[in-house]
């Protein structure tokens, strides 16, 4: 509490102590110069658990607001699990933004490499989808506590970290695959052979690459630390889902049944977009190499 006086705290108090989930309370301790008295209040559930996130709420919007009206203090709810709790509010308000611009800055170079408007659409909807399942992973074993973990909230950033990193590898595999594949396709006009090809020649790259880092993102999962668990096990998940599933699966598949409509893009587009191309001058057998372009 702020720029209130003695009674101002005692009501503090009092109102705390009649909120449903708060079990005790310390008289107020003001500062050195009474200008700011605090008042600590204990939940009856963890700082971990969903009651004490609807506390803090509570407290915000129902208690304190027509106590501040009563008595012309200004009063605050500190301490850490309302800091977590206001981190986690200020990166849920900002994901959906923050995922709009990647998602779309990626498929706009696509577009301008590949030319096509139906392939950056396919990258973004298949790395969207191996990061949800990682995301749903992460969610069933440490927020729903499958294969005996303990139940709990995820950290609020992991989400955050998952998809920038998850969504720059799944980008990598794309453009590693698809650029191969359109080596073919410029070169024979057949599809079905584009794609097979392009899978031969990049498929055992891509898993060994992605073997690799399962490995490493797994290890995490060995820590004792409950954070570097949730990270690896959801970057793991998505590496293998993405690398195995959706790589080596999924993507062949769809440019299959696209066949030459995957590189179709609208003529009024095609002469305004920049021509940019990832192929070596050389370029034809052996396909790029990884981080070329």
């Amino acid at each position: 509490m702020s720029r209130g006086d003695a009674a101002a705290a005692r009501e503090l108090r009092t109102a705390l102590a009649h909120t449903d989930g708060i079990v005790a309370t310390t008289p107020p301790l003001p500062s050195e110069d009474g200008a700011v008295s605090t008042v600590l209040a204990f939940p009856a559930t963890s700082p971990q658990d969903e009651g004490t996130t609807d506390l803090v709420h509570t407290l915000r919007d129902r208690v304190l607001p027509p106590l501040a009206a009563r008595t012309g203090a200004e009063y605050l709810v500190g301490g850490p699990t309302a800091a977590a709790q206001d981190f986690a509010d200020s990166v849920a308000d900002r994901m959906p933004l923050f995922v709009a611009v990647v998602v779309g800055l990626s498929a706009l170079l696509l577009m301008v490499v590949f030319r096509s408007l139906l392939i950056p659409l396919k990258a973004a909807l298949l790395n969207l989808l191996s990061i949800a399942a990682a995301l749903g992973v992460i969610t069933l074993v440490f927020q729903e506590g499958w294969f005996g973990a303990q139940p709990g909230p995820i950290e609020a950033f992991i989400p955050v970290m998952i998809f920038a990193i998850v969504f720059g590898l799944s980008m990598d595999y794309e453009v590693f695959l698809v650029s191969r594949i359109h080596e073919e396709w410029e070169r024979t006009r057949d599809p079905s052979h584009a794609v097979r090809e392009g899978l031969a020649a990049t498929g055992k790259v891509i898993t060994a690459a992605a073997a690799i880092m399962i490995v490493v993102f797994a290890a995490f999962v060995l820590s004792p630390d409950r954070m570097l668990q949730q990270f690896g096990l959801g970057l793991a998940v998505a590496v293998l889902l993405d690398a195995v599933v959706i790589r080596c699966l999924i993507v062949p598949a769809v440019m299959r049944l696209l066949g030459a409509r995957a590189w179709w893009l609208p003529a009024p587009l095609a002469r305004r977009l920049p021509k940019v191309g990832l192929e070596r001058p050389d370029a034809g057998r052996g396909g790029p190499e990884p981080g070329s372009g």
